[in-house]
């Protein structure tokens, strides 16, 4: 199996308290496994609050909504050894 590398990391950004926010990742190849997404350190489920999905294959996308202060922090993406953070 290839190694999987990030392509396109995160970007920072700045919302507003009840916004929502969305993080996306690029890496080299389709299907990754053994990815992860955080937020201060706790890995995130998809649920209503937290849209983890993948576009075209390659695009991890993590979508928080409806985000609070609680919510400031390190977003965190990791695909096997490789991570990216915003």
């Amino acid at each position: 199996e290839p190694d999987v590398t990030i392509v396109s990391g995160l970007k920072d950004a700045v919302v507003s308290e009840g916004d929502d926010v969305t993080f996306r990742c690029q890496v080299s190849h389709e299907n990754a496994r053994d990815v992860e997404w955080k937020l201060q350190d706790v890995a995130l489920q998809n649920n209503e609050m937290n849209e983890i999905s993948v576009e075209k294959g390659k695009i991890h996308t993590l979508t928080l909504r409806k985000v609070t202060e609680q919510d400031i922090g390190i977003v965190t993406f990791r695909v096997g050894p490789h991570t990216s953070t915003a």
